[in-house]
């Protein structure tokens, strides 16, 4: 399942975001904490991320379902996809590469 959508410039500062489950605390919060786990990764590592500290944002239940972040950088704009177990992360990163 795909939980959020947000898409951020190189400095940070949204341009779209769109939460497709309920977030127990700020979207400001949420959107400032996935740009510091992306921004600080350099360009030679994977575009798949486990983000367990998500799961405070989004409130997961499950214990079987890990949050993980998806993203794709193209000149000055990240494109996040926040997702599930359920969701292939390929498929995500081809969804990305088409919408571009």
């Amino acid at each position: 399942m795909i939980h959020a959508v947000i898409i951020f410039n190189t400095s940070g500062v949204p341009r779209l975001t769109k939460f497709y489950t309920p977030i127990h605390r700020s979207s400001q919060a949420l959107v400032r904490r996935i740009y510091s786990l992306i921004s600080t990764r350099t360009g030679g590592l994977c575009n798949f991320l486990d983000a367990p500290e998500l799961e405070d944002f989004l409130g997961q239940k499950d214990e079987g379902e890990k949050l993980r972040v998806v993203y794709r950088s193209y000149a000055t704009l990240h494109f996040v996809f926040v997702v599930d177990s359920a969701e292939s992360e390929l498929g995500i990163l081809d969804l990305i590469q088409a919408c571009y």
